[in-house]
């Protein structure tokens, strides 16, 4: 027999019930295991509730979020356009980003591409080793 169904509204009732109900007891247990089953389900006691202090969600996210600026709020930088740092528009490109430095480590693997590559291209071969590949070829190409 499964939980029953809570109705709506003032027809609701606790479902939560059915699960404690039903581990009161072993169905179709075995010789001894019934009462094995009883002393070990009576022998811990069932812990409580109450026993950490209320932590409120204010207290716990204390001044976080003061420095986001709302949808509508009005620009804290007027003269930097909205482009600014895109590949497109006005403003910086994408050099604004600045130079990014290879990594070592890459440029180290870039004489076994051709090994990695022809790994990467095996059936079953991971996206990792594809996207690790993509990576080694951007930095180094």
């Amino acid at each position: 027999m499964g939980t029953p169904v809570s109705g709506p509204g003032a027809y609701s009732k606790r479902t939560d019930t059915a699960v404690s109900n039903a581990n009161n007891s072993l169905p179709n247990a075995g010789y001894g295991e019934a009462k094995a089953y009883e002393e070990q389900r009576t022998g811990a006691p069932v812990a409580q509730s109450g026993g950490a202090p209320a932590i409120s969600l204010a207290d716990m996210f204390q001044g976080m979020g003061q420095d986001v600026v709302p949808m509508g709020a009005e620009s804290t930088q007027p003269d930097v356009p909205i482009t600014d740092g895109a590949s497109l528009g006005p403003g910086a490109g994408l050099e604004a980003l600045g130079p990014s430095a290879p990594d070592p480590g890459l440029q180290r693997q870039k004489m076994y591409l051709p090994v990695w590559e022809f790994l990467a291209n095996q059936p079953g071969s991971s996206d990792s080793a594809r996207n690790l590949i993509r990576q080694i070829k951007a930095q180094t190409m």
